[in-house]
C-alpha cells in the first residue's frame, strides 16, 4: 500500500458541563489548555426541556447533567474568554436548539465576531428524542418547522454552522440495529430535506443539503460499525444524487461525529469500559473513506456517574494517542477492496433500504414514530434477553465476574457529585436577572416572537432579539407551548403480552398465585419523575412485567411525583417503581415517598432504579424504598421475583 499525503486529525471534543456556566467554562477552558481541538457542550435537562431553574420540573435536576442555561447571562458566563469566531462549538440541544442558537450568536456578537466564520453544530433532531432521549417539547410537525427555521436562517446568516445533526447516537443507546439505526437516521435526515426544499431556491438546495451533519455510535462489535459506517456513507450519498438530484460530490459527503458507546459501560469491573472506548473509537477512525470529522468519548466511570476532570482527560489522551503518536492518518483507506467488508457493507445496506422502504410506504419518519419506537423496544428486549442467556458474552458481567476491587474508585467514589446548593444559587442568579432587565422590552419582544410561531415565520430573528433584551429559557419554550402544543410522546410498551416469554413459565405461576392472593391481578406503576428521558430501562422493566403476567402502568416520561402518586391511587398500584438517571434521585424520591405517606400509601412498596450510587442507595432505603437497583442488576427475572415478593400479602404477614 503506498502512502498518501497526511490527513488532519479529527476534531477532539469532550462533552461537558455542569453545574454552573462560571464551572463549565473553567472546565473548558482547562480541556482546550489540555489539546482539545473544539468545544461539546452538555446542558441540563430543564434547558434542554424548555423550563427555567426555578420550575417545578427542574427540582432536583439543575446543573446535574450538563450546564443550566436560562438566559443571556449564563451563556456569556458559560463562554467567557473563549473567543467565539476561533471556535468549533458543538451543542446537544434539540427542542430548545432555535433558542440556544440565538443566544450563542448574541453572544458571538457582543465579543465582536464576525457571524460568517462561526463554525459548530446544534444537535437540532427531535425525531430521535420521541423515539429514545425525551428532550422533546412540541409535535413532530411544527419541531421539524423549527429545525427548518433553524437551517435556512444560518444558510444566509452562518454558513459555515451545522444547522442539524441527524443524530443516530441514541437510537442505538435505545437497542437499535446497525440496519435500524441507518434507516431510522437517514429517513429523518429525508423528512428535513422535504421539509427545507421548498425553503430555498432550486439552485441553492445542494448547498443547504451539504450543511445536514450526522453525530452517530460505535459500538463494541467494531468491524460491523466500521462497515455501517461505510454503509451511512454510500447510502446518503445515493439519497441525496437520486431522491434530491444533487449532482455536485461535494454536498453529497457524509459528514459525521461521534459519541461511542455508553450503552456497553459497565459499572461492574469499571476499568474495563477503557478497553471498550479505544476499540469502539477504531471502528470510526480506522477507515478514513468513513472517518469521523469530530470525536468525542465518554470516560471510563460513565456507568458509575458524572466523570471527574481528570478522567475527562484520560479518554482525550486515547484520542491523541491514536492521531498523533501513531501512523494511521498517513495511509489511504485500509479496508478498500476487502471482500469481507464489501459483503458486510452490502448486507447492512440491503437491510436498511428494505427498512426504509417500509418507512416510506408510511408516509414517512413522522408518520411512523410509533412503529419505530415499538421497533426499538423490541430489539433492546432482544439484547438484554441474549445477556441474560450469555448468548452476548459481556466481561465482568456475565462471564469472569470475579476480580481485583478497582483501584481507580478512590475514596470520592470515583466519580464527581454535583453540590446540591447549586440549584438555590442559579435560582438566585435567575431572579436577579429578571429584576434588573428592561421588562418592556421582553414583554415586546415576546409579543413579536408569539406573532412570528403564529403567523409560521422564521422563529430565530425574533428569538435572537429576545435573547438581546434578556428573555428567559422558560419564557421562550413557553411562547412555542402555547403555539404549537406540548406532546406526549410514544412508549413503545403496548399492553398485550409478546411472545418473548421462554423462561418466564415459574415466575408467571408465581405471579397469578399472587395475583389470588390479592383478588385481582398484580398491578405495577412504572414512573419516570423528572425531567430524565432516557427512558430504556423504565421501558423494559415494564415490557418484562407485562410479559410475566403483572397488570402494567407505565405512562412514559417526564411526570411529576404528584402525578405519579395520583395514578397510583387511581390504579391502586401494589407496587410502584422509579427510573431516575439523571442524578435527581434523592430529591425526587423523597417528594414522592412524602406525598405517598400524605395519600396513605406508606405501605405500598417503592422500588427504585438509576445509576445510583452505593452510599445514595443506603440513604434510599432509609427513607423507606424498598429495593434500589443499578445497572449492575441487568437480570431483569430476578427484579421481577423482588416485585411479586413485594406484593405477596403472604410475605408481608409473615415480616
Amino acid at each position: 500500500m503506498t502512502q498518501t499525503q497526511k490527513d488532519r486529525p479529527w476534531l477532539i471534543r469532550t462533552y461537558a458541563g455542569h453545574s454552573t456556566a462560571k464551572a463549565s467554562n473553567a472546565l473548558y477552558r482547562s480541556n482546550l489548555a489540555k489539546g482539545q481541538t473544539g468545544l461539546s457542550v452538555a446542558f441540563d435537562l430543564p434547558t434542554q426541556t424548555g423550563y427555567d431553574s426555578d420550575h417545578i420540573l427542574a427540582r432536583g435536576e439543575v446543573g446535574k447533567v450538563g450546564v443550566p442555561v436560562s438566559h443571556l447571562g449564563d451563556m456569556r458566563a458559560l463562554f467567557d474568554q473563549i473567543p467565539l469566531e476561533q471556535m468549533n462549538t458543538s451543542m446537544t440541544i434539540n427542542a430548545t436548539a432555535p433558542w440556544l442558537l440565538s443566544l450563542y450568536i448574541a453572544v458571538a456578537e457582543e465579543q465582536g465576531a464576525d457571524l460568517s466564520k462561526l463554525q459548530g453544530t446544534v444537535q437540532n433532531d427531535l425525531i430521535k428524542e420521541y423515539l429514545s432521549r425525551g428532550t422533546y417539547v412540541c409535535p413532530p410537525k411544527p419541531s421539524l418547522k423549527m429545525i427548518a427555521d433553524v437551517a435556512e436562517y444560518c444558510y444566509t446568516n452562518v454558513p459555515k454552522w451545522n444547522p442539524m445533526n441527524v443524530c443516530s447516537y441514541h437510537l442505538q443507546e435505545a437497542g437499535a440495529t446497525p440496519e435500524q439505526e441507518l434507516a431510522f437516521a437517514l429517513a429523518t435526515a429525508i423528512a428535513v430535506l422535504d421539509e427545507l426544499r421548498p425553503r430555498v431556491p432550486a439552485e441553492d438546495f445542494p448547498a443547504l443539503a451539504g450543511r445536514i451533519s450526522f453525530f452517530v455510535n460505535a459500538g463494541i462489535r467494531f468491524v460491523t460499525e466500521m462497515c455501517k459506517m461505510r454503509a451511512f456513507v454510500d447510502l446518503w450519498d445515493e439519497i441525496l444524487e437520486t431522491r434530491y438530484g444533487v449532482s455536485d460530490p461535494k454536498f453529497r459527503r457524509f459528514r459525521y461525529g461521534v459519541q461511542v458507546n455508553s450503552l456497553g459501560l459497565t459499572e461492574q469491573q469499571p476499568e474495563n469500559n477503557v478497553y471498550r472506548i479505544l476499540i469502539e473509537m477504531l471502528a470510526v477512525t480506522l477507515s478514513k473513506k468513513a472517518r469521523a470529522r469530530a470525536v468525542q468519548l465518554p470516560a471510563w466511570n460513565e456507568a458509575l456517574g458524572l466523570p471527574r476532570p481528570w478522567d475527562q482527560q484520560w479518554s482525550m489522551r486515547m484520542q491523541q494517542i491514536l492521531a498523533y503518536e501513531t501512523d494511521l492518518l498517513e495511509f489511504g483507506d485500509l479496508f478498500d477492496g476487502n471482500p469481507a467488508v464489501d459483503a458486510k457493507v452490502e448486507e447492512l445496506k440491503e437491510g436498511a433500504r428494505a427498512e426504509l422502504a417500509n418507512l416510506d410506504s408510511m408516509g414517512g419518519a413522522v408518520a411512523s414514530i410509533d412503529y419505530m419506537k415499538s421497533r426499538l423496544v423490541d430489539s433492546n428486549a432482544d439484547r438484554l434477553n441474549r445477556i441474560e442467556r450469555n448468548q452476548t458474552v459481556v466481561v465482568g458481567v456475565n462471564r469472569w465476574t470475579h476480580g481485583e476491587p478497582s483501584p481507580l474508585q478512590t475514596e470520592d467514589g470515583g466519580i464527581m457529585v454535583v453540590d446540591p446548593a447549586v440549584e438555590q444559587e442559579q435560582i438566585g442568579r435567575l431572579n436577579d436577572w429578571r429584576n434588573e432587565r428592561d421588562n418592556a422590552a421582553v414583554a415586546a419582544a415576546l409579543a413579536a416572537l408569539r406573532e412570528a410561531a403564529k403567523t409560521g415565520a422564521n422563529v430565530m430573528e425574533p428569538s435572537i432579539a429576545a435573547a438581546k433584551v434578556g428573555v428567559t429559557t422558560g419564557e421562550w419554550a413557553e411562547e412555542m407551548r402555547k403555539a404549537y402544543g406540548t406532546y406526549r410522546g410514544p412508549t413503545g410498551v403496548s399492553g398485550s403480552v409478546s411472545n418473548k416469554t421462554e423462561g418466564l413459565d415459574d415466575i408467571r405461576s408465581r405471579v397469578d398465585a399472587v395475583s389470588d392472593q390479592l383478588g385481582r391481578r398484580l398491578k405495577f406503576l412504572v414512573g419516570k419523575p423528572g425531567l430524565d428521558g432516557h427512558s430504556n430501562g423504565a421501558e423494559q422493566i415494564a415490557f418484562r412485567a407485562r410479559d410475566c403476567g403483572m397488570d402494567i402502568s407505565y405512562e412514559g416520561i417526564r411526570l411529576t411525583p404528584e402525578e405519579i402518586v395520583t395514578a397510583a391511587i387511581d390504579d391502586d398500584a401494589h407496587v410502584i417503581g422509579l427510573s431516575i438517571l439523571s442524578g435527581s434521585h434523592l430529591p425526587l424520591v423523597e417528594d414522592v415517598l412524602v406525598r405517598m405517606k400524605a395519600a396513605g400509601l406508606q405501605n405500598v412498596p417503592l422500588i427504585v432504579g438509576g445509576i445510583i450510587p452505593d452510599e445514595d442507595a443506603e440513604r434510599l432505603k432509609t427513607m423507606g424504598v424498598s429495593k434500589v437497583y443499578t445497572p449492575k442488576d441487568f437480570e431483569l427475572n430476578t427484579i421481577m421475583i423482588d416485585i411479586v415478593s413485594l406484593a405477596d400479602p403472604r410475605d408481608i404477614a409473615a415480616e
